[in-house]
């Protein structure tokens, strides 16, 4: 088999999980689809792949960029924006106190501790916060 069409499936895979990573989070969405259709471009080498790769990885920035900006404005409609810091020590800290998990789970804590802080109303932070993360997620 030639080493093209080796390359050309497994890419075809990781393009695949890719594509999956924007319905379910916990994959790995653009960026793994940005590295795949560089690494693919580069091992074919040849002018079709370079342009297929160059509007591939065009798209695939467009998608992540747009994300990003609506993630914000999500964010920014919930204003809570500032509890994002609380979020990001409750991240770090929740890694070393749990190993794998503890990243998700400190950050997660972390923001409910910050809109806890800033609604003084347990129910009230709960929804924030539970808004916040699935705008981050790409679920809202």
């Amino acid at each position: 088999m030639d080493a093209q069409i080796i390359y050309t499936i497994l890419a075809g895979v990781l393009l695949v999980v890719s594509a999956l990573g924007t319905i379910f989070p916990v994959l790995p969405g653009s960026l793994l689809a940005i590295l795949t259709l560089l690494g693919w471009g580069w091992l074919l080498g040849s002018a079709a792949s370079w342009w297929a790769a160059g509007l591939g990885m065009l798209i695939a920035a467009l998608g992540w960029s747009a994300s990003a900006v609506l993630t914000g404005r999500k964010l920014k409609q919930h204003r809570c924006a500032r509890s994002i810091f609380w979020a990001l020590l409750g991240a770090v800290i929740g890694a070393f106190v749990i190993p794998v998990l503890g990243l998700f789970v400190g950050f997660a804590v972390g923001l409910f501790a910050g809109e806890a802080r800033r609604h003084r109303d347990l129910g009230t932070a709960f929804d924030s916060s539970w808004a916040a993360l699935k705008a981050m997620a790409g679920a809202s």
